[in-house]
């Protein structure tokens, strides 16, 4: 009997090099003609937590927060994240 093969592949050991998660935040404030303290306002969160999400300088992202931007803004989760994988071979994420 064949031993079946395994369809996900092996973590790398740098957590660099799983991809990135990107934050479109300040894209959608800009096109929608919002400003920070605005959100801030609108959505019931500190404008140091929303720079945050804005900036890209998170951890950990939060479920109540992502539906909170989401439903603010009037815009899709897919329109706020997107999964940018790693090159091929190299474990960089392409700029």
């Amino acid at each position: 009997m064949k031993k079946k093969d395994n369809p996900l592949r092996q973590l790398p050991v740098n957590p660099d090099e799983y991809g990135e998660i990107k934050i479109h935040l300040a894209e959608i404030l800009e096109e929608k003609d919002v400003s920070i303290n605005q959100l801030s306002f609108r959505a019931e969160m500190q404008r140091t937590q929303l720079r945050k999400y804005r900036d890209n300088k998170l951890q950990r992202l939060d479920l109540d927060i992502l539906k909170r931007l989401c439903y603010v803004l009037e815009c899709d989760l897919h329109d706020l994240l997107e999964y940018l994988p790693p090159e091929e071979g190299t474990g960089k994420v392409p700029e």
